[in-house]
């Protein structure tokens, strides 16, 4: 059987195959040999997922792609990796239930089973495990609500795959064990303990083993230039850049500004490359210069002062040493951005200074009474004449948008009917994140494909659609892999829009074709 290839909004492709062994062959000729304008190769239990960098990179592949035959992989000789689990989790005695075993029997037949790593996903240092022996594979269904807060080290089995939860995140495998293996350290490398084709053997415990603390992990700041103190960083401060793309196989989401036009025009007007390290805020927040400097504040709708006089969105501002700068909670929107001239400098993880929310990667939030500090120099002029970049559209707290997508991949399970997931106007969950943008409505999005489907992987807009019916749009922190269907995918650049919606907002989706092409919008540079 030939691969079916999936459209994945307009930048991506996810690639059906038949068995995990098609997967590791594709997935090892095209990250050996990726192709023009590739980004990303992520592999999953029956898919390979390819990222562009272009509409047009993408639809070049497709088409390559339609008579392709990979030759058989190469792996490296295996290592055993041992890891040591006290069997209290949660979903413990539900899941031997399902399976029609003791709690015993479920500890033995997890500890007997010697697993192979396929692959890795969903976060940082989450690698997938299938049992070596294919006969030893046990077919456990996920929860049909998944958890918000899985905490780190739970030990989880879902479909034939077993694997460790590295840090605290949402996940809907059902809990076993725990431990307290480190999965991840990123001052090592690899930074991921289990890496694909190892072998994995669980060991039953009372007792979890001490670990001595790594003083090295510790991360060290660079030098910087103080500029900024952080007087109030309202409800959430964060800094971020481009973020980590072309890591998916580690892991690592590409994470990054939420809002990314936002960024790169608050960037462009100090006169800093478009990807240099920015503060985004929600709720507001208040600076104080140390030395004079130049900043811009751009996103949501709101009133910026400096002192007592107030200054324009995507402007560049004079802020001298001893004066206040003040962005007041959004009144049209979500997110602000805050651009230095010269360039925040923040501790960097995997080469991005990017807080990723569900990863933990990256600096902690900034707080109040940080010191915000850039590099010495700036090398282009600013620019005052670029206008801020929101598209969101209403009256100050009433927030409004329409998100365009592309059907699928996975819109075969609730039949290609889209209709009430187009036609209902959808309500921002206070859920939200950015990782996801939970909605809720009076509809609910009904499947017509019963079963589970495997893990694969996302992107920043997929629409996934759990039991509960009700979908949730992945933003810039979303999960490397996920199990339930996506029933469309977000245009890139409308994930933008996206991420300016706050809880309350009103949102509704709309189907790109042909006639609707998608174009860049105005400070989307």
């Amino acid at each position: 059987m030939s691969a079916i290839i999936h459209k994945v909004g307009t930048r991506a492709l996810l690639v059906d195959l038949d068995s995990l062994a098609q997967v590791m062959d594709w997935h090892a000729e095209m990250t050996a040999h990726p192709l023009e304008y590739q980004v990303d190769c992520i592999a999953a239990a029956k898919t390979v997922l390819l990222t562009f960098g272009s509409p047009l990179a993408a639809e070049e592949a497709a088409e390559k792609l339609q008579d392709f035959s990979p030759s058989a992989a190469t792996l490296r000789d295996p290592r055993t990796v041992e890891i040591a689990v006290r069997y209290d989790g949660e979903d413990l005695e539900e899941a031997a239930d399902v399976l029609g075993m003791s709690r015993e029997a479920l500890i033995d037949w997890h500890t007997s089973t010697e697993w192979t790593a396929a692959f890795g996903g969903f976060a940082p240092g989450f690698t997938y495990c299938a049992p070596s022996d294919p006969k030893a594979a046990k077919q456990v269904p996920r929860r049909a609500t998944p958890r918000t807060a899985v905490p780190a080290g739970a030990v989880g089995i879902a479909g034939d795959f077993s694997a460790v939860y590295p840090r605290v995140s949402p996940g809907g495998w059902q809990l076993i064990g725990t431990t307290n293996t480190p999965m991840w350290e990123s001052h090592t490398e690899p930074p991921a303990l289990v890496q694909p084709g190892d072998r994995v053997r669980y060991l039953a415990v009372d007792e979890l083993p001490e670990l001595t603390a790594d003083s090295d992990r510790i991360k060290k700041s660079p030098p910087r230039l103080p500029r900024l103190e952080l007087l109030d960083a309202g409800l959430l401060t964060l800094f971020q850049d481009l973020g980590r793309p072309g890591r998916g196989d580690l892991g690592v989401t590409p994470s990054g500004a939420a809002d990314q036009a936002s960024a790169a025009t608050a960037n462009i007007a100090v006169g800093n490359p478009r990807g240099a390290t920015v503060l985004e805020n929600v709720g507001g927040m208040s600076l104080r210069a140390l030395t004079d400097t130049v900043v811009a504040v751009t996103g949501a709708l709101t009133a910026v002062r400096l002192n007592d006089y107030p200054v324009s969105l995507a402007k560049p501002i004079l802020v001298t040493a001893g004066s206040t700068l003040t962005v007041a909670p959004a009144k049209l929107g979500f997110r602000n951005y805050l651009a230095v001239r010269g360039g925040i400098v923040a501790d960097s993880e995997l080469g991005s200074s990017s807080t990723d929310v569900l990863s933990g990667l990256g600096p902690d939030p900034v707080k109040s009474g940080d010191i915000i500090g850039v590099l010495p120099l700036a090398e282009k002029l600013t620019d005052a004449q670029l206008t801020n970049p929101l598209r969101v559209t209403g009256r100050p707290g009433t927030t409004e948008a329409v998100l365009r997508c592309v059907p699928g991949p996975r819109d075969d399970w609730f039949g290609h009917d889209l209709t009430a997931f187009t036609e209902t106007t959808w309500t921002v969950s206070s859920s939200s994140n950015r990782v996801g943008l939970r909605v809720e409505g009076d509809a609910t999005i009904e499947r017509t494909h019963d079963g589970e489907l495997p893990s694969e992987g996302m992107v920043a807009g997929s629409v996934q659609v759990p039991p509960n019916g009700k979908p949730v749009v992945f933003l810039r922190d979303h999960a490397v892999t996920g199990g339930y269907p996506v029933i469309a995918t977000v245009i890139e650049e409308d994930i933008d829009v996206a991420a300016q919606l706050p809880p309350g907002a009103r949102v509704r989706f709309e189907i790109l074709t042909p006639a609707t092409p998608a174009q860049p919008e105005q400070g989307d540079k």
